[in-house]
């Protein structure tokens, strides 16, 4: 009882006080503008760009280039070498180490300013979700944070690991007692093992909070589901608050519907190695809202014009509702100009809100109708509606060389609970991805395209295909869509 009521109070005060920025966001993001250009003026960066030039955007815009990882690599380069004060004061305490697109593995800076950050917004998720609602019953149960491993390699002195490992080193004593899985499961490497793992340790316990990728969570229910045979609300009836990030929910809420057989409440994250951007603040509003006094200057780039010479950078006061933005960064680990390669859309102004739209490299255009991730992920929920067809996982790719006809847009799909006329659910699902994308119905109108066909995907297939590129777990996820057929043709087909 006292932890509740300590719960509720501490809520209220954090509330309260993020309110400042909330209802001043373009103050907060000049405050935080102006304290990262000042910081960073004697850093390596800082002298190459000019930094002491800089006295307002305009000066930023002109002098720091938009860049992706490729463009600051060299810079990381030195920094693990050991440099000092190269994108940031001082040396990072950490490196996160993601997988890369052209340069192999990544290695984003946390630095001893940035790492709060995502500690502090993590904590204000739920306390927000506590001051909203007044829930407070997943406190006093045990809570599981499905994540990567905890273990921090040391190379040339550098601290490496993966951020959601680097993470449970800060979890505040108060909570250890109820998180799970222990220290030595959660340093399990092989992911299917770790499940297992997990599973044995949590299958008694009073577990009231669950987080992780929906995929992966969804994995764990089943293998919960296997072993006791009962659906997950009654395993643990006490379990109230699930907790997700990296992907839309949306598609998958059916089935954990199902799997869990009882409603429970969720709050979505918008975290990733490069800073932690975004929460879900209201449980019956659309959309996340903007954190924007967590050490982030956000810029924004309309994705459609993303791939001119020079495309226009907005700045927060100058967005508009509705638009597909490429999310731009500069920030306390020393990321500057950075595109993190993610696209959102505004939701509301007022404040800001905005939902997670796809991948910039994630996108279907073989043909110009640039088809984006939120697109196919709202078409699958909407044919799904009403419907007792279920869908585990998805990808979509183009066929631009069939055999016979005209090419079109394949879907691959691992169905839980396929549907009776798989020809009329494809039409379905092509009317309705025909509505969302105006391209997409000019090209099927001039017969360039015919209708989209889908392909049913064996049970496991997306499991074992990110088992054969070693990206099993953690925080990896299935991309939506592909503009080739990389990942269509390793897919194990019915």
């Amino acid at each position: 009882m006292i932890k509740k009521i300590g719960a509720k109070i501490f809520a209220n005060i954090i509330h309260n006080k993020n309110q400042k920025w909330i209802k001043n966001p373009l103050i907060a993001q000049k405050k935080t503008f102006d304290y990262l250009i000042r910081k960073a003026k004697a850093t390596d960066f800082g002298i190459d760009h000019d930094f002491y030039k800089i006295k307002n955007y305009k000066d930023f815009q002109s002098l720091v280039p938009i860049r992706d990882y490729e463009g600051l690599k060299p810079y990381v380069d030195q920094m693990l070498k050991g440099k000092s004060s190269v994108l940031w004061p001082g040396k990072p305490l950490y490196y996160a180490k993601t997988s890369g697109t052209t340069s192999g593995a990544k290695y984003i800076p946390l630095t001893k300013e940035s790492m709060p950050t995502h500690i502090v917004a993590a904590r204000d998720a739920l306390l927000n979700y506590i001051y909203e609602t007044g829930n407070t019953g997943f406190i006093e149960g045990k809570q599981i944070f499905l994540q990567g491993s905890p273990i921090i390699n040391k190379k040339d002195q550098n601290n490496i690991g993966r951020l959601s490992g680097i993470v449970a080193h800060y979890v505040p004593k108060y909570l250890q007692k109820s998180r799970m899985p222990s220290w030595d499961t959660n340093c399990i490497e092989d992911w299917e093992t770790k499940v297992d793992a997990i599973v044995e340790e949590t299958i008694l316990e009073n577990m009231t909070l669950i987080a992780g990728i929906p995929s992966w969570v969804q994995m764990y229910f089943e293998k919960l589901m296997q072993q006791n045979g009962r659906p997950i609300g009654e395993i643990f009836p006490e379990f109230s608050l699930f907790v997700y990030g990296g992907v839309n929910y949306e598609p998958y809420r059916p089935m954990f519907k199902k799997l869990i057989g009882k409603p429970v409440d969720s709050v979505e994250l918008f975290p990733a190695s490069e800073g932690f951007f975004a929460y879900q603040d209201q449980q019956n509003e659309k959309g996340l809202i903007l954190l924007l006094n967590n050490g982030i200057f956000y810029e924004f780039i309309k994705a459609d014009e993303f791939g001119d010479e020079n495309p226009k950078r907005y700045t927060l006061g100058e967005v508009s509702l509705g638009v597909n933005y490429v999310l731009i960064i500069s920030t306390s680990a020393g990321l500057w100009g950075y595109n993190i390669g993610d696209t959102i859309s505004f939701v509301s102004l007022k404040p800001y809100r905005l939902e997670v739209t796809g991948r910039i490299k994630h996108f279907i255009s073989a043909f110009g109708e640039h088809v984006i991730g939120k697109e196919v992920e709202t078409a699958i929920q909407m044919a799904c509606k009403s419907t007792p067809v279920q869908v585990k996982e998805f990808t979509v790719a183009p066929m631009i060389n069939p055999e016979n006809g005209l090419p079109y847009h394949e879907w691959f799909i691992e169905f839980e609970n396929p549907p009776e006329n798989i020809q009329d659910f494809a039409e379905k699902l092509d009317h309705i991805m025909q509505q969302q994308n105006v391209y997409y119905q000019d090209l099927l109108e001039g017969k360039v395209l015919k209708t989209l066909e889908i392909s049913s995907v064996s049970n496991g297939g997306f499991q074992n295909y990110m088992k054969s590129i070693g990206k099993l777990g953690g925080q990896n996820k299935v991309p939506r869509l592909s503009n080739d057929r990389k990942i269509a043709d390793k897919l194990f087909l019915m």
